[in-house]
């Protein structure tokens, strides 16, 4: 493509000026690839990318149904537990680069998120085996009762696990660009900050991975005690983020929040 086809796509109002900036990278499951001008450099020879975000809108849709019913049976659980869910426990270790005295909220949330992706690591090495039987339980089904689905369930538990496993890194990432930025932004310049915006995109990344955690504890409920703490520590976090972040919600996101 030379300089003048590009500048000519650049010019097109189909895509969305600067959608790519508060995005989780996912193109593989965004809903607005076709509107995406980066998207549509890279993937042009994948085929129709309208189609593509009708699948993804639908994909993502399925977890946000779930998103409510799992916070309640967090909270309900938190309360028998006696679990206070703003509370987050810092110990001594991984302080580092985040030691701020001026703002130890940020120190907080930045060690609870690399905490929270490192026991997700942990969790899915410990349960390979889980999955592995899990697998051999759903071809044992489809042997037994040809009319049933057992694929299908494949899939939706497969989806959990990507979902899980894509933001629980993402979710840290977008959280230091947020912090990184608030340290250089003006307070009184009126315009809508990047801060608020990547804290929006983590804040996102939350609530989608809540959502697979509830898929996956219908799947495996013997995993109760650690998906719920994930549930908690995910629901610990978004509380920190949206105290230091109060417009992070109300950020609105080129394209993906604009009607």
């Amino acid at each position: 493509m030379d300089r003048h086809d590009l500048l000519k796509l650049a010019a097109d109002p189909k895509y969305v000026k600067g959608i790519y900036n508060y995005c989780d990278r996912w193109c593989e499951r965004c809903p607005f690839t076709s509107r995406c001008l980066n998207c549509e450099l890279v993937e042009r020879k994948f085929g129709d990318l309208e189609e593509k975000d009708e699948l993804n809108e639908a994909f993502w849709q399925r977890f946000s149904e779930m998103l409510h019913d799992t916070l309640e049976l967090v909270r309900e659980t938190a309360r028998e537990r006696g679990i206070d869910l703003d509370a987050i426990e810092a110990d001594e270790d991984g302080w580092g680069e985040w030691d701020d005295e001026k703002n130890p909220a940020v120190h907080l949330i930045m060690h609870a998120s690399q905490r929270y992706a490192d026991s997700v690591s942990d969790w899915f090495e410990s349960n390979a085996g889980l999955f592995v039987e899990k697998e051999s339980d759903l071809k044992r089904i489809r042997i037994a009762t040809p009319g049933s689905n057992p694929s299908a369930e494949a899939v939706r538990i497969n989806d959990a696990a990507e979902v899980i496993q894509w933001h629980q890194n993402q979710i840290g990432v977008k959280l230091r660009r947020a912090v990184e930025s608030a340290r250089s932004e003006d307070d009184e310049d009126g315009f809508p900050k990047d801060s608020d915006g990547s804290a929006k995109v983590a804040l996102i990344g939350i609530d989608r991975s809540i959502a697979a955690w509830k898929m996956m504890l219908s799947y495996f409920p013997e995993q109760q005690q650690p998906i719920l703490n994930f549930v908690t520590s995910l629901e610990s976090i978004r509380r920190r983020v949206e105290s230091q972040f109060p417009n992070a919600q109300a950020f609105v996101r080129p394209g993906f929040d604009e009607t």
